[in-house]
């Protein structure tokens, strides 16, 4: 039966000093520890979180030693492009099968920090470069795993953007940022996911690590989102582990042998820190871990075959098709196809580092072309080298001038992006790239296959007619890619991240990695598209983009009503119609922009996306509910999400890029800003708050000159000159101009601040 909170107290009452301490920390590298006397039993955790990774007691928390025969699921970087609530959860549900059956009660996963830059080593594991996407869809895979008794640890809280120097850098970041981009999908998934866990990350922010972070793990998490669970160290994450007890850091993972429990006894007897902090910990750790016994279920069958389809399903639901001149995709069966790359034999599916999987089986591209007529294979480069290997390049070409389409599988090697550490740049081997250019002047029909863990250059792009995305496909990629090449599963997956040009062109080129330790994201909340679009710079993709063997259309955009105040929410409904010839998927993507904000704001936002399967000439309606945070920015005077009173724009899109639909709404804010002006308040502030300046009118001309002037004066400051002058004045100018005394200046200020009371 679940242990009530009484009887957790009523347990912890009963404990040794020493003995409530020794469980803040792990028994080894995977196991809580136990308190045999009281009952008190470990439970194991895993690695994910895209498959169960589960060691022995020897085991390293980067995979050095084996890990069990399991499966591999897409990587985030992969799932994410499905824009799928209902695929992240079975993969979640899956996922939560596996942990049952090997006795795991808790995955470390999903991991869902920022996509900052596309150099960022651990990208393959991560979502997107978009808050809201990031958080629909981890708060869906935690909720699949967690439906199946098992629990969530969603990682890494937070800012955790680079691999470099992860263990000591400081990731420097304004309030706002930190709000509207960094923090958000963790929002999600602690408020709609449920997370059982939470993470922190290596990294400090602004200034403290996040092991020991009031403000994120006790402040933030607990206090505003409500989060009820446990939190646990990154494996090696502990600087100051008294420090963690009272920011609230839980569990310190792996063990630390006991010295660092001796150090809480130490703190808590000399009396540098409450035992009752200690308490809360324990108590915190003892529900959940309970939680996760109660629902145990080893009986669970894991049936590895049927998870191995499941795989390959949702790797083909993921692949986004990114170019398809002439439809020279789906390939037709009997054509001769030269499928040239090694990699096309020893597919690049999964990250490195504490995610890999030591997998039972592996489909390759070949694997699964077995049978298939009209298909010749050469290797066309080696991956045990990037330079470009003539002989292997001339035999490419020359197969694939006699054949009638050619399809080149290129990818990131493994050792170019992986935990730990950041890719140097953004580029494909140069065999890769050369091979591509070779073959593409061969054969006019080239098809590009990519295997990458984030957004690479392809200085190619223009010489091929199709390029096909498969990111990093799970084990069982090669039914995925056949599926999609044949067209018996029509692409539906949409870019979750940018593709930009080159790597100059990204948002944080001139800082990102930081110096020394210091890491200062600049950027604000222009991160990914946000900063594309702002700037109307071209891209080679756009974040939301990709193409379908049919067409959709949509139409009838319809909004509950023209105006509404913050505290109400909008329905927003859309017709969408497959307007071609085969059964297909679209997303439908909706973009918020505010159309007159004060401050610096992006000039549009996802804040809504669903995707929808359609036959030919079907019709279907999609409805989105859009409440206050649809429509907010964080202001740093309030410390909240607040809406500026104006027009908004609701965008029905494509993609971040190609705006369908639009239509107008007047979303009127009820919060109120505090203002206190002064003698330094310029008019043009004051003109933004209309009690005040109706106040200010009625004893002020808001005019810097007067108006008779001579004609000299009237052509060395025009109307317009006096106007800006005017606005831009502060009060003090009246004292200076010499129309107002120092008491005549205080008193109006008195009278513009008692009207904005």
């Amino acid at each position: 039966m679940r242990m009530e909170q009484k009887e957790i107290r009523d347990l912890v009452r009963q404990m040794t000093l020493e003995e409530k301490a020794s469980l803040l920390s792990g028994a080894d590298f995977w196991h809580t520890k136990a308190v045999e006397r009281l009952g008190i039993r470990p439970i194991m955790m895993s690695d994910g979180p895209y498959g169960l990774r589960k060691q022995d007691e020897k085991a390293d928390h980067l995979g050095v030693n084996d890990s069990i025969k399991a499966v591999c699921f897409p990587a985030g970087c992969t799932a994410a492009n499905s824009f799928d609530r209902g695929l992240m959860r079975r993969m979640g549900e899956a996922l939560g099968r596996e942990c049952q059956h090997e006795g795991i009660a808790l995955s470390l996963g999903p991991a869902i920090n920022i996509k900052r830059s596309p150099l960022c080593g651990r990208n393959f594991e991560y979502l997107s470069e978009d808050p809201y996407l990031a958080g629909e869809m981890a708060a869906s895979m935690i909720s699949g795993l967690q439906s199946q008794g098992v629990g969530a640890c969603v990682k890494h809280f937070a800012a955790n953007s680079q691999e470099h120097r992860r263990l000591s850098s400081d990731s420097t970041i304004d309030e706002r940022t930190l709000r509207e981009i960094y923090l958000p999908a963790f929002e999600a998934a602690v408020k709609k996911g449920k997370t059982w866990t939470v993470m922190c990350s290596y990294n400090r922010v602004n200034g403290e690590f996040a092991s020991q972070n009031r403000f994120l793990l006790t402040d933030l998490l607990r206090g505003e989102w409500g989060f009820d669970g446990y939190v646990v160290s990154d494996w090696g994450a502990v600087s100051d582990r008294v420090k963690g007890v009272e920011a609230g850091l839980d569990l310190e993972m792996p063990s630390s042998r006991g010295e660092n429990d001796a150090l809480i006894v130490q703190a808590v007897r000399e009396g540098r820190l409450d035992e009752g902090l200690v308490d809360r910990c324990v108590e915190r750790i003892l529900k959940i871990n309970a939680r996760c016994l109660e629902n145990a279920k080893p009986e669970t069958p894991w049936d590895m075959e049927a998870d191995h389809a499941l795989s390959g399903q949702i790797a083909a639901e993921c692949m986004v098709l990114l170019k398809n001149d002439d439809a020279v995709l789906p390939l037709r069966h009997g054509e001769k196809v030269a499928v040239i790359g090694e990699m096309a034999v020893r597919a690049r599916f999964q990250g490195g580092g504490s995610s890999h999987v030591n997998c039972f089986k592996v489909t390759s591209l070949m694997d699964a072309l077995q049978g298939e007529q009209g298909i010749e294979y050469v290797r066309g480069y080696s991956l045990a080298s990037e330079e470009p290997d003539d002989a292997l390049q001339a035999e490419a070409a020359a197969l694939a001038a006699k054949c009638d389409k050619a399809l080149v599988v290129i990818g990131l090697p493994e050792s170019y992006e992986s935990e730990g550490y950041d890719r140097r740049h953004m580029r494909f081997p140069k065999a890769m790239n050369q091979l591509v250019e070779a073959v593409a002047k061969a054969n006019c029909n080239t098809i590009v296959l990519c295997y990458n863990g984030a957004p690479v250059e392809m200085p190619w792009a223009d010489c091929v007619k199709g390029i096909l995305e498969g990111y990093l496909g799970g084990q069982n990629l090669g039914y995925a890619n056949r599926a999609v090449l044949y067209g018996d599963v029509n692409p539906s997956g949409r870019l979750a991240e940018t593709f930009p040009l080159r790597l100059q062109d990204t948002p944080c080129y001139l800082n990102y990695g930081g110096e020394g330790d210091r890491a200062v994201y600049s950027e604000g909340v222009f991160v990914g598209y946000r900063y594309y679009n702002q700037r109307e710079m071209p891209v080679r993709f756009p974040f939301g983009y990709g193409l379908s063997y049919t067409s959709f259309a949509c139409q009838n955009l319809h909004l509950s009503a023209d105006t509404l105040t913050d505290r109400e929410t909008l329905t927003v409904s859309v017709d969408v119609t497959n307007t071609g010839t085969r059964f297909g998927k679209e997303v439908v993507q909706l973009y918020v922009s505010d159309r007159e904000s004060t401050v610096f704001r992006p000039i549009r936002e996802l804040k809504g996306f669903e995707k929808v399967a359609l036959d030919p000439g079907e019709t279907k309606t999609v409805t989105f509910t859009l409440d206050k945070r649809a429509f907010a920015w964080w202001n740093t005077e309030l410390h909240d999400w607040y809406v500026e009173t104006g027009d908004f724009e609701i965008q029905i899109a494509k993609d971040c890029r190609r705006v369908q639909l639009a239509a107008n709404v007047h979303v009127t804010g009820t919060a109120h800003v505090p203002v206190r002006f002064d003698k330094d308040s310029i008019i043009m502030d004051i003109a933004r708050h209309p009690k005040a300046y109706e106040a200010y009118l009625r004893e002020k001309k808001p005019a810097m000159f007067e108006k008779e002037r001579s004609e000299a004066a009237a052509e060395a400051i025009t109307e317009e000159m006096n106007a800006a002058m005017a606005n831009y004045g502060p009060l003090r100018n009246d004292l200076s101009f010499g129309r107002s005394g120092w008491k005549e200046i205080n008193d109006l200020i008195d009278r513009l601040n008692e009207a904005e009371r």
